[in-house]
């Protein structure tokens, strides 16, 4: 028996056991798989092949194996890729032996987080491509579907991102309406600074080098949000600042723009379209007879 392999974006197994159980429980119902208990008989054993219907890269295989071995314990499953695999169409990523109605009964919820979280790794592989042989670090967004966070930011891991904030608790970002009603740049990041505790980032997010000038001249910032900037302007504020706090631009970022970004020499290029508008990728699984 073998398990699925975890690429260094390391899953916890409380995330996957979570979503695991709440997906079957939408799935199964009251009454179970219906089909299956009507059409198979209880002690039938079966063989399934998963494989990737299209190229990209793999993401999700720890969340199948979970629900097959909810469904039945004793499943047998070889993993032939894990998670953050580039492959090719019609590659094999594994083989599931056990219980038919078992492999029946998880086979939907199983693909449905794997065709997901694949599409979102092979969108961010795809920019992490564009800005490739840069300083620039491809990150995500909180713009995530609710309840799914932790897993579409592990997608992004799996297709060579990084990953911004998980949600408002583990850092400070200042954004124009904090500002506003803080009255200004220098109060809002004094009070930001009074308050943290050392380990926590503080980013503010900047239209204009007005702005940006002004947070370098307040401090107290870790991170600089550069925000809906052209690639020219990008520049200067790379330029204004010098290396004192990390860059990241933000808004709007397409394929189209990525490499004209990245040249500017940010250090974070974020982009919330890779967990929200990603395409799933087409995965299947076929039961041998």
């Amino acid at each position: 028996m073998t398990t699925t392999i975890f690429p260094d974006a390391f899953l916890s197994p409380l995330v996957i056991d979570e979503a695991i159980n709440r997906a079957l429980a939408e799935d199964l119902g009251r009454a179970g798989d219906i089909t299956s208990v009507a059409t198979v008989p209880a002690h039938l054993s079966g063989r399934a092949v998963v494989a990737a219907r299209q190229a990209g890269v793999i993401s999700g295989l720890p969340l199948l194996e979970a629900a097959f071995r909810k469904l039945d314990c004793n499943v047998n499953l070889t993993a032939h890729v894990g998670d953050g695999a580039a492959v090719a169409a019609a590659t094999t990523l594994m083989t599931v032996e056990g219980n038919a109605r078992a492999l029946l009964g998880a086979e939907r919820t199983g693909l449905n987080f794997v065709t997901h979280l694949s599409g979102i790794a092979t969108a961010t592989a795809a920019f992490v491509s564009l800005v490739a042989g840069t300083r620039t670090r491809v990150c995500c967004t909180r713009k995530t579907t609710p309840g799914l966070r932790a897993l579409q930011k592990y997608a992004v891991r799996c297709g060579g991102g990084f990953n911004h904030r998980f949600g408002l608790d583990d850092a400070v970002l200042i954004k124009d309406n904090h500002i506003a009603v803080a009255g200004g740049i220098a109060p809002v990041l004094a009070r930001a600074r009074a308050v943290v505790g050392h380990m926590v980032r503080i980013e503010i997010e900047v239209d204009t080098l007005d702005q940006l000038r002004e947070v370098l001249k307040a401090g107290g910032a870790d991170v600089v949000l550069l925000d809906n900037m052209d690639p020219a302007t990008l520049a200067k504020a790379v330029g204004t600042v010098a290396g004192r706090v990390v860059t990241e631009a933000s808004g709007n970022i397409t394929h189209a723009t990525a490499a004209a970004v990245a040249a500017t020499g940010v250090d974070y290029l974020s982009s919330g379209a890779i967990t929200h508008s990603s395409v799933n990728l087409d995965v299947g699984l076929d039961i041998e007879t």
